[in-house]
């Protein structure tokens, strides 16, 4: 499915329909919060937390949803896109956390 803005994902992501996963480190989720609903996984570890054959592998990540992927601005993001795309996930970056909190997107302690 296309989004045609922030807020259609948003949306989606309230309703269960796409999965949203935070890149950034603990201390920056700490220091901000996390968008309400959002999967903490740091760029880091996600390609191990993504592959299923991995014994990382993290079953929250689920293959067939679309997934948002946000970090401070969006570079991080940029890259965590293109690694799940590259194993056969259907993702978006939708920039930084900033974005999604001035789009409306509730926040999570």
């Amino acid at each position: 499915m296309a989004y045609n803005s922030l807020h259609d994902v948003i949306k989606a992501a309230l309703s269960g329909q796409v999965t949203v996963i935070d890149v950034r480190e603990a201390s920056e989720v700490q220091a901000s919060g996390l968008a309400k609903g959002a999967l903490h996984i740091p760029l880091a570890t996600l390609a191990m937390n993504a592959d299923p054959k991995s014994p990382d592998y993290d079953v929250r990540i689920a293959q067939g949803k679309p997934i948002a992927v946000y970090c401070a601005v969006g570079g991080r993001a940029g890259m965590a896109a293109s690694t799940l795309a590259r194993m056969g996930y259907e993702t978006m970056n939708i920039g930084g956390f900033s974005d999604w909190a001035a789009a409306g997107g509730p926040i999570s302690d």
